[in-house]
C-alpha cells in the first residue's frame, strides 16, 4: 500500500512540476490592463453593446459607469432590453438623463428569440446591427453587471490601437466579499487561467484563444472577417468561442495555418488577441452563497468539456490526483509514520499553494487560503459532475429563465 500511495504522490508531484515549468506560467497575475498607462494617438469610433435581461437592480450602476467613461472620442451605448419584466429599459433611460447624456444611449427593444440562437448572443446581434449604422471602428461587448473604471475604454482602445490587436479583453475583478466568494471566486480565476494560460492566449504564434465576456473590445473589421456574431450564435461559452474564431481567422484570407512556434507572424492585424486581468473594472454580480456559485459553475462546466463523458471521466480522475493526493499523503504519511510519503505530500501541497498564492494576493484574501485549494478543487469537481447530471436531465445551461439542453439543437 505504501508503494502505491507513494507512486500516486510522485505522479501528482510530477504533474505539478510540469504545470509550473511548462504550462504558460498560468499562475502569474502580471497580464493586467492597468499595468502601464497608455496615450491615444488616434480616436476611433466606439459603440458599446449591452444585452440586458431583468437587470433593473444593477443597471443604474453599470450603465452610469459606461456613460461616464473618460474616452475623448466618439462613444455611444446600445442597450438591448432582452424582453425584461422589471422595467430595465426605464431605469436605463433614467440613468442617461441623470448623468446628462441621453443622446449617447440607444435603447433597443429585443425581438423574440429565434431558433438556433442563445438568448445573450441574439441580443448582442441586434445591438451590433443597430450600432453598425454609426460605422464604428470597434465594438465594446460588455455585460449589464459590470462597473467600468472611468478609464477602462480608453485603456482598451489604446491597447488595441498601439499593439495592432483585433480583440482586447479583460477578466474583470469578480466580487469577493462574502465567505463563499473569498473561498471559491479566486479559484474560479485560477482554474480559468490554467485552462487558458494568458501568455499563450496573447502569443500570436500559439493557437490558444480565450476572452472574458464582461469586457471585450473587438475591431469591426475582425468581426466582419469571421462572419459576425452569428458564427457563434449557439455558443454558451460565447466569449471564448468569439476569441477562438478571431484568432483562427488570421490565415483565412490566404488559407495559411498557424505558423510554427519560431516562424514569423504571417499577417499583421489578422487574428491578434490579448487577454488580461483588471484590478479596477469589476463585476457587480453577487455570489454570496455556495448555491449561487455552484449554479454559476454548473451552468457551463460540462459545456467546457464539450459534453464528453470521456473528458468528464478524465476530470473526475485527474482533479483528485492533482489536488487531493498531496494533502491525503501528508495525513496518511503522518498516521503510518512514513515520512517519505508525508514529506513528498507536503512538498506537493506547498507547490500547489505557491501556484495559487498570486491569485489570492490579487484578490486581497488571507494568504492561508492558498492552502485550501485541495478542498476548493474537490467542490469544483462536484460542481462539474453536477453540471453533467443537469445536462443529462435536460436542465443544463439555465440562465435568466432559459434552459439550453442541447446547444446543437438550439
Amino acid at each position: 500500500m505504501d508503494v502505491i500511495v507513494l507512486g500516486l504522490m510522485l505522479l501528482s508531484l510530477t504533474i505539478w512540476l510540469g504545470l509550473l515549468c511548462f504550462w504558460g506560467q498560468f499562475w502569474r497575475t502580471d497580464q493586467q490592463l492597468e499595468v502601464t498607462e497608455t496615450q491615444l494617438q488616434s480616436l476611433p469610433v466606439v459603440c458599446a453593446v449591452v444585452p440586458a435581461r431583468n437587470e433593473a437592480e444593477l443597471i443604474p450602476t453599470s450603465l452610469r459607469s459606461l456613460l461616464l467613461q473618460d474616452y475623448p472620442g466618439s462613444f455611444n451605448v446600445f442597450l438591448v432590453d432582452d424582453r425584461s419584466t422589471d422595467r430595465t429599459a426605464n431605469f436605463a433611460e433614467g440613468v442617461a438623463h441623470a448623468v446628462g447624456k441621453p443622446q449617447q444611449l440607444h435603447i433597443i427593444t429585443g425581438e423574440s428569440l429565434p431558433p438556433g440562437w442563445s438568448g445573450k448572443l441574439w441580443a448582442v446581434e441586434q445591438g451590433i446591427k443597430s450600432a453598425s449604422k454609426l460605422a464604428p471602428d470597434y465594438f465594446l461587448l460588455t455585460d449589464a453587471d459590470i462597473e467600468h473604471d472611468p478609464a477602462n475604454l480608453r485603456r482598451l482602445v489604446a491597447k488595441a490601437v498601439q499593439e495592432d490587436l483585433d480583440l482586447v479583453s479583460v477578466m474583470v475583478r469578480l466580487r469577493c466579499e462574502s465567505f463563499w466568494e473569498k473561498l471559491l471566486i479566486p479559484a474560479f480565476v485560477f482554474f480559468f487561467q490554467k485552462l487558458y494560460p494568458f501568455r499563450w492566449v496573447n502569443n500570436p504564434n500559439n493557437p490558444t484563444a480565450a476572452a472574458a465576456g464582461g469586457s471585450i473590445l473587438i475591431a469591426r473589421e475582425a468581426l466582419e472577417r469571421i462572419g459576425g456574431i452569428q458564427v457563434i450564435r449557439k455558443a454558451l461559452i460565447d466569449d471564448c468561442a468569439l476569441a477562438q474564431a478571431v484568432k483562427k481567422s488570421r490565415g483565412d484570407k490566404e488559407n495559411t495555418p498557424f505558423p510554427m512556434p519560431n516562424a514569423p507572424y504571417p499577417m499583421p492585424n489578422q487574428g491578434r488577441i490579448w487577454l488580461g486581468l483588471s484590478s479596477l473594472t469589476r463585476s457587480l454580480r453577487p455570489y454570496d452563497s455556495l448555491a449561487t456559485i455552484w449554479d454559476m459553475v454548473a451552468r457551463t462546466a460540462y459545456t467546457q468539456l464539450n459534453y464528453s463523458p470521456l473528458l468528464l471521466l478524465g476530470t473526475l480522475v485527474g482533479m483528485p490526483l492533482i489536488y487531493l493526493v498531496p494533502p491525503v499523503c501528508v495525513i496518511l504519511g503522518a498516521v503510518w509514520s512514513n515520512w517519505a510519503i508525508a514529506l513528498t505530500g507536503l512538498f506537493g501541497w506547498l507547490l500547489m499553494a505557491l501556484a495559487y498564492y498570486p491569485t489570492i494576493r490579487f484578490y486581497k484574501c488571507s494568504p492561508w487560503l492558498a492552502f485550501s485549494l485541495p478542498a476548493i478543487a474537490f467542490l469544483y469537481t462536484l460542481m462539474t459532475l453536477d453540471s453533467a447530471l443537469r445536462h443529462w436531465q435536460g436542465r443544463g445551461g439555465a440562465w435568466k429563465g432559459r434552459v439550453y439542453t442541447n446547444p446543437d439543437n438550439l
